[in-house]
């Protein structure tokens, strides 16, 4: 059996009748199936129906919520993180402003906060990549919105480009195991100053505020860290940097989405699929009425 994971981040398994040189002939049990090899991503014999293995050869990739896992990961320093995963945070550039943003997969999804790329027509997804003579400054200029939640402050998008297959990738947090006073760090683009890196420890794990749940941390988090990630020092994001808490003598209080609310969002992630003509994608849930007293009471 052959799994095959195509761009779309759609996935058929079925035996390999043929492989042409423009394409692939599966044989899916019920039918046959031809499938052009610029829309297939990965293929993998798949014998024992196990987890494919994400771009960067860190973790394994589940199909269901799109980010990677890795059992074992070792904790580092925050210099030694951030070798490992700088490369994977990114800027995102709108026509009003700028924020940051990770990629999960091989597929070029990127996870960034809905405020930041909300009624934009045009979004650019910068990356700074390590070579030998230095960083090289990469601009993806085809990005497009798969889903967004307004509630949440979360958007899941999709570069549009034959390399996202060898971009660099975050790995996410599993077990959800985030503890009050552990170190955190955060990387990402605060007032437009891109690879900008901040540490702190988690002040407090779940704090509600509105119906909604955040990470409080002392990480500093400013504009322009929006859609950033929160890493563990295992270099795991155990956030998504959402907002700071301002003011004449307010020092230390920023938010994140903790990484369990961000995974649900991305399995749900068709209940909030953006339709360029529908200007209320994703779908907006109305405030369900309430009773009222009847005359006389």
């Amino acid at each position: 059996m052959t799994r095959v994971l195509l761009r779309s981040g759609a996935e058929v398994r079925g035996e390999v009748l043929k492989e042409r040189e423009e394409a692939v002939v599966l044989d899916l049990g019920s039918t046959i199936l031809t499938l052009p090899k610029a829309e297939i991503l990965e293929m993998k014999v798949d014998a024992e129906g196990g987890e494919g293995q994400g771009a960067s050869g860190e973790g394994t990739m589940r199909k269901e919520d799109l980010v990677s896992h890795e059992a074992g990961r070792k904790e580092m320093s925050v210099e030694e993180n951030v070798k490992r995963v700088a490369e994977a945070v990114v800027q995102i550039q709108t026509a009003s402003g700028l924020g940051s943003g990770f990629v999960i997969n091989s597929m070029g999804h990127v996870v960034t906060n809905q405020h930041v790329i909300a009624g934009e027509q045009e979004i650019r997804v910068v990356m700074y990549r390590q070579r030998p003579g230095g960083l090289e400054k990469v601009t993806f200029e085809k990005v497009k919105i798969v889903a967004m939640n307004g509630f949440l402050d979360l958007a899941l998008l999709q570069i549009d480009d034959a390399s996202v297959a060898e971009l660099p990738t975050v790995v996410v947090e599993d077990d959800e195991g985030l503890v009050q006073g552990e170190r955190v760090f955060a990387i990402g683009s605060p007032l437009g100053l891109e690879r900008t890196v901040s540490q702190g420890i988690v002040s407090v794990r779940a704090r509600e505020n509105q119906g909604r749940w955040y990470v409080q941390t002392t990480t500093q988090i400013n504009p322009g860290n929006s859609g950033g990630p929160l890493f563990n020092l295992k270099g795991e994001v155990v956030g998504v940097t959402n907002m700071k808490v301002a003011g004449v003598g307010v020092e230390g209080v920023g938010f994140a989405i903790p990484a369990g609310l961000m995974k649900q969002f991305l399995q749900s992630r068709e209940a909030f699929a953006f339709d360029p003509r529908n200007a209320n994608s994703g779908f907006r849930y109305l405030t369900p009425p309430t009773s009222q007293p009847a005359k006389g009471e």
